[in-house]
C-alpha cells in the first residue's frame, strides 16, 4: 500500500525540523524524508550558529529579534520530557564594527530602534576595554594576501561598533534540529532517513506527493521543500522555477578554527564581531578557540558548484586567507601550519535573502536560501511557514494578497510577502552571508 500524509517535508535541517515541529502542533500529519542517516547533519550541523539581532533589511532584523526569544527559552519551546539533552543557546553579546561598508550602521540601528531590540554604542576606548587583543587600525576595503597592500594599514581607525547584547551562538547546531523533530515526534510527525527524493509527482495541477530513489511513492497534497543545498535541485524536479525571479544555488563555504592568542581568555572573554573593515566575521567556540568566517568581500571569488554532493570538503587557500585577514585585527594571533576547519554548502538566494513562499505548483512550498544567515530564525520561520501553507490551503491568494504573520513574542506584524520567490532583487541586501 502507497503511504499517505497530509504533507511531506523534504529535508530535516533545522528549518525542515521547525517547519514540521509546527505543523504537527497545528493538526497535520506530517511526514519528513532526508537522504542524511541523521537528523540535522546537513548544512545545518556545519553552521556556526550564531544568534544575532542586526540584518540589512526591516523584516529581516524582526524576525532576528523574534527568533532571540526561543532561544533562550528553548526548554520551554521544545517541551521535551526532562532528562533530554538540549542545545544551549550562550549568550556572548555581538558587536559589529562602525565602518563606511555599512553605513556606520545607522540603518541597522533604527531597525533595531523600530522594533525595541536593545544596542549600545561602543567607543573605541571600550571595544580595547572588552577586546585588549585587537588592533583597531583601518585596513579596507579588504584584500587577498597576494595583494601588496594586504595588511598595510590605511591610515584610518576603526572609531567605535555597536553592540547588540541579546545575541549569541549554539554550540551543537544538530541538536538543535533534533530537539525539533522529537518534539515534533510528540505531536504524531514521522521521520524518514536515508530516503532519497528523486521525482516530484502531480495530479490534476496540484502536487501529489514524491518518489524516492527506491522507486517507492508517497502521496500528500502538501509538499514543502526545506532541502538545503540541494533546494534548487528540488524545485527544478518539481517544475516550478519559470516564475520565481529569486532563485536559489550551492555555493561552497569556510570556516576556519583558531586557537585563541595565548593570554586571552576569548572562550569566556570573547564575543561574537562582524567587522566588514577586513571582511570577516569570528564567534567564541568551545576549548578557546576562534571561529573565523568571511563576509563575502568584492575580491573573494564565489564558488558555486553544480551538485550539492560530492563536493571537495578539505580547506582550500580561503581559509588561511580568512585567517590571515583576522591577524590583522589580532597581531598576536598564532596561526597553525595546519588550519583546521569545517567546508560545507550554503543555499545561498540571488539576494541572500530567503524564500518563505507557495510556489506556481499548487500544495508545493518552500523554505529555500536560507543557509549561513537563517539559524537563528529557524522556530519563527517554523511558524511563519505552518501559518502560510495554511492561509494559501485555506484558498488565499498569497502572490497578490500575501500573509500578514503576527510575530509571537514581539507582537510585530511582517509582510511575508518580502520573502516571496517573485520579489524584485532587493537592493538593501548586503549581498553577503549578512543577509
Amino acid at each position: 500500500m502507497t503511504e499517505t500524509a497530509d504533507a511531506i517535508i523534504i529535508g530535516t535541517g533545522v528549518i525542515g525540523a521547525a517547519t514540521a515541529f509546527e505543523m504537527a502542533r497545528a493538526g497535520w500529519k506530517t511526514l519528513s524524508l532526508d537522504r542524511n542517516r541523521q537528523i540535522g547533519h546537513g548544512s545545518t550541523a556545519s553552521s556556526c550558529a550564531i544568534i544575532r539581532t542586526h540584518y540589512s533589511t526591516f523584516e529581516g532584523t524582526a524576525l532576528a529579534w523574534e527568533g532571540t526569544h526561543f532561544w533562550r527559552n528553548w526548554a520551554d519551546h521544545v517541551g521535551l520530557p526532562t532528562g533530554r539533552a538540549l542545545a544551549t543557546f550562550r549568550k556572548t553579546g555581538c558587536l559589529v564594527m562602525k565602518t563606511p561598508a555599512n553605513g556606520f550602521l545607522e540603518r541597522h540601528k533604527g531597525f533595531s530602534t523600530a522594533l525595541g531590540c536593545p544596542f549600545e554604542e561602543w567607543s573605541a576606548d571600550e571595544i580595547t576595554a572588552r577586546l585588549p587583543i585587537y588592533n583597531l587600525e583601518s585596513f579596507a576595503p579588504p584584500r587577498r594576501p597576494d595583494d601588496p597592500a594586504f595588511a598595510v594599514p590605511n591610515g584610518g581607525r576603526i572609531e567605535g561598533g555597536v553592540f547588540w547584547p541579546e545575541a549569541g551562538y549554539v554550540s551543537d547546531p544538530a541538536l538543535a534540529a533534533q530537539n525539533l523533530a522529537e518534539a515534533a515526534a510528540l505531536h504524531g510527525a514521522r521521520f524518514r532517513l536515508g530516503a532519497e527524493v528523486v521525482e516530484i509527482l502531480h495530479h490534476g495541477g496540484r502536487v501529489k506527493g514524491v518518489r524516492l530513489a527506491t522507486g517507492e511513492e508517497i502521496h500528500a497534497p502538501v509538499v514543502v521543500n526545506v532541502a538545503g543545498p540541494g533546494s534548487a535541485r528540488v524545485n527544478a524536479m518539481a517544475g516550478v522555477t519559470e516564475d520565481m525571479t529569486i532563485t536559489t544555488r550551492p555555493l561552497r563555504q569556510e570556516v576556519v578554527h583558531l586557537p585563541a592568542p595565548q593570554g586571552f581568555d576569548f572562550e569566556r572573554q570573547g564575543t561574537i564581531v562582524s567587522d566588514s573593515d577586513i571582511g570577516c566575521y569570528c564567534r567564541p567556540e568551545l576549548g578557546n578557540h576562534i571561529l573565523v568566517g568571511g563576509e563575502d568581500p568584492p575580491c573573494d571569488p564565489h564558488h558555486w558548484v553544480e551538485s550539492d554532493t560530492g563536493f571537495d570538503r578539505s580547506l582550500s587557500d580561503q581559509a588561511m586567507v580568512q585567517a590571515m585577514r583576522y591577524a590583522q585585527r589580532v597581531p598576536s594571533l598564532g596561526i597553525p601550519s595546519r588550519l583546521a576547519g569545517v567546508v560545507d554548502l550554503y543555499d545561498a538566494s540571488t539576494d541572500w535573502i530567503p524564500i518563505y513562499d507557495r510556489s506556481m505548483l499548487p500544495g508545493f512550498y518552500m523554505a529555500c536560501g536560507t543557509s549561513g544567515n537563517q539559524f537563528k530564525n529557524a522556530p519563527v520561520a517554523g511558524k511563519l511557514m505552518a501559518a502560510l501553507i495554511d492561509y494559501c490551503e485555506a484558498g488565499h491568494d498569497h502572490d497578490s494578497t500575501p500573509l500578514r504573520f503576527t510575530l509571537p513574542h514581539t507582537g510585530h506584524e511582517i509582510d511575508t510577502g518580502r520573502f516571496s520567490r517573485k520579489r524584485p532583487v532587493i537592493a538593501e541586501s548586503s549581498f553577503s552571508v549578512l543577509g
